[in-house]
């Protein structure tokens, strides 16, 4: 079996195959072109004023630079995927569990994704939704095959046409209100936390936010790439949140496409909605194939078709557990993140052997230790879930890492001196 392949599944992407910086905004943009943080987007807005909604979404989405970015930064400097990345921190086959959850979770937000466009359009037009679902989630699997060419392609198409028409539909939402007035005088209808409120909007992508090595591993520069993530999270996630606040706001529906179709809109909607969802699937169907070719070391299109199928069988289901599935991301996936940074960052202090040169250990068992007790600690502390899991995790592996390795250096020296004084005798 060949070591490389055109996506560089397993090795680091060469400085000559790097993209520029359009190139690199445009996949990013895309990727958080998402009809689910409009839905996290309305929750928030009949559950807060404006004013507070912004407050939450500007705070949200810098967490959510800042971790991203960390990870592009990462990513840029070594060229590496984040399954490869995790080779350093879990271990060659300790890599395997970040993997799996990130390119199972993967799989299911695109069974979501492929339902969210389904369902709606076949109610406003009348059509069989499992023959959407099929057709939609046929579509998008073939353009995925491509990869990451395929991705800045749909993302200069997509990205300009979903902000034109989704914002002519959320400025009608707010002439509705009474215009920017309304929008400051508005009375929310339901109460949520500023805790509460945090976890949705950090919760909502942060997943997704963990698998951003896999496309900012293509950034000429670490500036580029730090750059091109941590616009698009401010300005494209910011943005889903504040098409879906608005709608929520106006007429009582989150997702812009259903707001669209409320007001006549039934095409554009059907574009905005259709593209919106299509850009983020197919960089979920890319990274989930990284994902599992990480561990059968088959070939990553074969996995995208595979990935494609099983995550369209499933839509459905997917779709009507939403909420649950939600919740376990935001739980899980943060700490394969946070083990990453604070790997390259604080243990190892930005100096990684490059890939080809470095043997890994088998497991890392401090990884999974940490691993799980960030987990644990997202879960049961007051606060942030999603930013507990980062915290916990990052302190936790570095401590761990820390301890355990003082006390390894301490045995080595009472063996040495130990030796060396049975010499001497």
């Amino acid at each position: 079996m060949s070591n490389q392949d055109q996506e560089f599944s397993w090795q680091e992407v060469p400085k000559t195959q790097r993209n520029h910086f359009w190139k690199t905004l445009s996949v990013m943009l895309g990727f958080t072109f998402f009809s689910a943080s409009m839905l996290a987007g309305g929750t928030l807005g009949v559950s807060l004023t404006f004013m507070e909604f912004i407050g939450i979404v500007l705070v949200g989405n810098l967490v959510l630079g800042i971790y991203t970015g960390a990870l592009a930064h990462i990513a840029a400097k070594t060229g590496l995927s984040t399954h490869l990345l995790a080779k350093y921190s879990f271990g060659e086959k300790g890599s395997y569990l970040p993997s799996f959850l990130l390119g199972f979770t993967q799989v299911g937000w695109f069974g979501v994704g492929v339902a969210m466009f389904a369902v709606p359009v076949a109610k406003a037009m009348d059509w069989n939704v499992y023959l959407l679902i099929f057709l939609f989630g046929f579509a998008m699997t073939a353009t995925a095959i491509f990869g990451m060419k395929s991705l800045v392609i749909l993302g200069y198409i997509a990205v300009p046409a979903i902000t034109i028409l989704g914002s002519y539909s959320m400025f009608e939402g707010a002439n509705s209100l009474g215009g920017l007035q309304g929008l400051l005088d508005y009375t929310p209808t339901e109460t949520l936390t500023m805790a509460a409120a945090l976890t949705i909007c950090i919760g909502s992508f942060i997943s997704g936010g963990t698998l951003t090595p896999d496309f900012a591993r293509y950034s000429q520069t670490s500036r580029q790439a730090v750059t091109a993530t941590v616009i698009a999270f401010f300005l494209g996630n910011s943005l889903m949140f504040l098409f879906g606040a608005v709608g929520a706001m106006a007429y009582k529906l989150a997702d812009i496409s259903e707001v669209m179709f409320l007001q006549g809109l039934t095409i554009p909607a059907i574009i905005v909605l259709g593209l919106n969802i299509w850009t983020t699937n197919d960089n979920a169907l890319y990274a989930s194939g990284l994902g599992f070719a990480n561990i059968t070391k088959i070939s990553k299109k074969l996995l995208v078709v595979v990935n494609g199928i099983v995550g369209t069988i499933f839509a459905m289901w997917m779709y009507n557990n939403f909420v649950g599935f939600l919740s376990v991301l935001s739980a899980a996936v943060p700490s394969i993140g946070a083990i990453i940074i604070a790997d390259y960052f604080f243990v190892k202090r930005r100096n990684y052997k490059p890939f080809a040169d470095t043997t890994f250990m088998k497991v890392n068992w401090i990884a999974m230790v940490a691993w799980a007790l960030g987990v644990a600690f997202a879960q049961l502390a007051p606060g942030i879930t999603p930013l507990n899991a980062l915290i916990g995790t990052a302190v936790a592996y570095t401590v761990l890492t820390l301890v355990i390795s003082t006390k390894k250096s301490n045995e080595k020296g009472k063996i040495n001196d130990y030796t060396e004084r049975q010499i001497a005798g």
